[in-house]
């Protein structure tokens, strides 16, 4: 790996988790307070956003979404994809885990849920656009929050980078075709074009503009402290576009929340079983396979977590600010980050039992010299 990337690496593994990040779930619920009583109050305001449109994309969200998604794509480095090698049991892994697996058992998970135990708490004419958001969440694998559990779980950072360039690169091909895919197998018509548009806009569009940015920056002399600055810059931004994408989808979902309070509780079931449900089998299989503990924790954590930002935005795209799509993937903002710091947990304190796997190596010889990450405390 160059010089440039790990130092990239070192530096991101090196961050605490951030007082955003911590309570995430806290922020979430302050702009649900926010989102209802500004919507009931200043109902005008929120028709004329709904209204900004061109080609079925909201303008408005489509300017926060990228404020959300570009600085986070800054962090990757995909020179770091010729790196595959030297993890591929991991790496092979976290693809079956998050493309084969994940969507497909989300889907299961809704129809089983939302189609039949929940229907009768969920109205009727959302039912469809629940189990499109729930797909839509578990299409998109984590990008940025990865480097966050990757750490506490005291991941290889390599293995974590190369893998979440990777499946960025997988996404730009592979995100509509099994998002249709699913919504067909469900009985949810496919705006195809509509859904191609939202790949363009919220993944290919941002992964040039965040790759021909970060590659000026580094360029230039101390490019990697400057790359280091601008991220550190752009983080508060980041985070502000996305409370704010919140508070808009709360404004447009007051009226179905106040009238289904459970709504969001019933959502988050299947959410939490195929985290659980796919943190868990990355973690088995990886042991199976022989991994080292420090690539068997980020893959798992990765196979479990959600790209919610373009989840989000695709939802809105393809269904709209007031369906019950949007709401499902905020449902997945809601509780990713204390399903994922139990997942974390779980990870770290069974560690001895993993390394007991013949084949698998301890702990000190997993990471690179000099590269080691200090668990977090």
């Amino acid at each position: 790996m160059s010089m440039q990337c790990e130092s990239a690496v070192k530096r991101t593994g090196s961050k605490d988790m951030g007082l955003f990040e911590r309570f995430l779930t806290v922020w979430v619920f302050l702009c649900i307070i926010a989102g209802i009583s500004l919507g009931h109050f200043i109902p005008e305001s929120f028709q004329l956003i709904g209204k900004m449109e061109v080609a079925r994309v909201n303008l408005p969200v489509a300017v926060l979404i990228w404020m959300m998604i570009i600085p986070m794509l800054l962090k990757i480095d995909f020179r770091a994809l010729h790196h595959v090698k030297e993890h591929w049991r991991g790496i092979g892994v976290t693809l079956f885990i998050n493309w084969a697996v994940k969507p497909f058992s989300m889907a299961l998970l809704a129809w089983l849920f939302i189609r039949i135990a929940f229907a009768p708490w969920l109205p009727a004419e959302q039912i469809d656009s629940y189990i499109a958001g729930l797909i839509i969440l578990a299409a998109a694998p984590c990008t940025a929050m990865v480097f966050v559990w990757s750490h506490l779980s005291e991941g290889e950072p390599h293995f974590t980078l190369t893998q979440v360039a990777l499946n960025d690169v997988i996404m730009i091909f592979a995100f509509a075709p099994v998002v249709g895919l699913l919504l067909g197998l469900s009985a949810i018509a496919v705006p195809w074009d509509t859904l191609f548009l939202s790949v363009v806009l919220y993944i290919v569009i941002p992964v040039i503009i965040s790759q021909l940015w970060r590659r000026r920056v580094i360029a230039r002399e101390h490019g990697v402290a400057r790359l280091a600055r601008l991220i550190k810059t752009l983080h508060p931004i980041s985070l502000a576009a996305l409370l704010v994408t919140l508070i808009l989808l709360f404004g447009f979902q007051g009226e179905q929340i106040i009238a289904h309070p459970l709504i969001i509780l019933l959502l988050a079931v299947p959410i939490l079983i195929q985290v659980f449900f796919n943190s868990g089998l990355a973690y088995l299989l990886n042991r199976r396979m022989r991994s080292p503990h420090c690539v068997a924790g980020p893959s798992a954590l990765i196979g479990a977590s959600n790209f919610f930002e373009l989840a989000v935005a695709t939802a809105i795209v393809l269904f709209g600010f007031e369906s019950g799509a949007a709401l499902a993937t905020v449902v997945g903002v809601l509780i990713e980050v204390p399903v994922m710091l139990v997942a974390v947990k779980v990870v770290n304190s069974t560690r001895e039992w993993y390394e007991q796997a013949p084949g698998v190596l301890p702990h000190a010889e997993c990471c690179p010299a000099g590269v080691h990450l200090h668990k977090h405390h």
